[in-house]
């Protein structure tokens, strides 16, 4: 069982991760009609239900939710909920890799084809999937610990940066106000949704407690806050709208003196680059277990092929076909995934709690 402080890593990688998948896209274009009060309304939405979330897993202690649903609902249902969760997962990690391939092409290199750069993130995100979650756990540890302080550096840097427009930040938030749009709370409670990952490594743990869970609102609250008006204050009110990705757009303005290489954007890269793929290893390893957790496989006689290599193999081909698609049906696709993740996380939550209730009522008989 591992410790306690690998939920609060789950919760960061995800609440980091957001700068490059569509959530600041998502509510700049909301920035006059709502985007504010919808980040401050994500907080109290987003720590109600992670505490819910963990509360009924905590039920099941040692358990993933293949074996919780298996175990107390019907066979159809239970495959059903569980096939349904796998492409969630799969999603969430697809739309990383993909934004990721499409920040390399736009501000790394142009010389590249997009096909090599997606084999090799595949490459290295299916060899990491099969690890054991424990392994994994780890490696977002180190990944986190290393990355977090460069990240702080560079919103130091882009905060005190003179080329900074406090005044098109201020105008942003004159419409605080405004009641904000489903899709804007959707869009600013996905920071939170890295504690859906328990529904796989709540195996490791024995028990999740959450401690200083006003810690944790806080961080949320500043993430998009930081994430939303830095790219305002360099770029415009307007102009802002226009960027594909309105953070590596930012870090492309800045230069620094510190360090051997001059623009930002490079290391800024490199940070977000390993927690991208992290970030990818941590949904698809959770997918595959769901995956797994539909095709209830026994024990049977040594196969040539492990049956969770033809899994990755359908994950791969996906990807790539998914590769092919255009800029505007991905940016389409990545907003429909962030309203339907809402819905979706408070029916996972539904679940657990019937599941414990049928669990109950089974022993009562």
């Amino acid at each position: 069982m591992v410790k306690n402080k690998y939920f609060y890593f789950l919760f960061l990688l995800n609440a980091l991760i957001n700068i490059v998948n569509f959530v600041p896209r998502g509510l700049i274009a909301e920035r006059f009609n709502g985007a504010m009060m919808a980040i401050v309304v994500s907080v109290p939405i987003g720590l109600t239900l992670m505490y819910l979330c963990v509360k009924m897993l905590n039920k099941f202690p040692g358990e993933g939710l293949p074996e919780i649903y298996n175990a107390n609902y019907p066979k159809l249902v239970s495959k059903a909920m569980l096939f349904g969760h796998t492409l969630f997962w799969y999603m969430a990690g697809l739309i990383t890799l993909i934004s990721f391939v499409d920040v390399t092409m736009r501000y790394i290199t142009s010389d590249v084809s997009s096909l090599l750069i997606m084999i090799g993130f595949l490459v290295v995100v299916c060899l990491a999937i099969r690890l054991t979650a424990e392994s994994i756990l780890y490696a977002l540890e180190v990944v986190i610990i290393l990355n977090v302080p460069i990240i702080i550096y560079v919103l130091i840097k882009a905060l005190l940066n003179p080329m900074f427009s406090w005044d098109a930040v201020m105008q942003v938030i004159t419409y605080s106000f405004k009641v904000p749009s489903y899709g804007a709370i959707a869009d600013a409670t996905f920071i939170f949704t890295g504690y859906l990952n328990l529904a796989i490594f709540n195996r490791t743990f024995n028990k999740v407690r959450i401690r200083h869970i006003w810690l944790i609102g806080v961080v949320g609250f500043l993430v998009l806050i930081t994430s939303v008006l830095i790219p305002v204050g360099y770029q415009g009110t307007l102009g802002v709208e226009r960027h594909v990705y309105p953070w590596f757009s930012t870090a492309d303005v800045l230069r620094t003196k510190n360090f051997i290489i001059e623009r930002v954007l490079f290391f800024f890269y490199f940070t977000y680059l390993t927690l991208s793929l992290v970030s990818s290893i941590v949904h698809w390893h959770v997918a595959l277990e769901m995956f797994k957790g539909v095709f209830t496989i026994k024990e049977k006689k040594k196969r040539k092929v492990d049956p969770e290599w033809w899994m990755i193999l359908a994950f791969c081909i996906a990807a790539l076909f998914a590769l092919n698609t255009g800029q505007f049906l991905r940016n389409r696709a990545g907003l429909w995934f962030l309203n339907i993740r809402l819905v979706a996380e408070i029916f996972l939550i539904a679940s657990v709690y019937l599941a414990h209730k049928l669990r109950g009522a089974k022993k009562r008989e």
